[in-house]
């Protein structure tokens, strides 16, 4: 059994996903990356070891929805990569969070620090 819910009507496929998957679409937002490397990521954000079986199917969930591309890097190698809708899909994810914690100035300029912060570190 996949881990996203059946999507149902307009609502944005974003709101149907599971944390990992939404995390998944988050890592691939930065670059394209090899199945190891999203595994390496999402290791260091979880803290403990993330599964081949709980991975591949997800990204392949993802690929099948529209919002992952997967590409053949070499002959034992795939990359995944964002499509458009997987970078609304992200989009909408952080939209959606930020319409809840921006509650007023104070807390829409913590926020502007928090992507100051993020974007002189990259």
């Amino acid at each position: 059994m996949s881990e996203a819910q059946s999507i149902s009507g307009d609502q944005s496929v974003a709101r149907e996903l599971t944390a990992f998957q939404t995390n998944i679409l988050t890592i691939l937002a930065k670059e394209p990356m090899y199945g190891l490397a999203i595994k390496r990521e999402l290791e260091e954000y979880y803290g403990t070891e993330v599964n081949h079986g709980r991975l591949y199917p997800n990204l392949d969930e993802l690929v099948e929805l529209g919002l992952v591309e997967k590409s053949e890097l070499d002959k034992r190698t795939n990359q995944y990569s964002l499509t458009d809708e997987g970078y609304e899909a992200v989009l909408d994810g952080v939209q959606w969070s930020l319409s809840k914690i921006v509650t007023d100035d104070d807390r829409a300029d913590e926020i502007r620090q928090l992507v100051d912060e993020s974007y002189s570190s990259n």
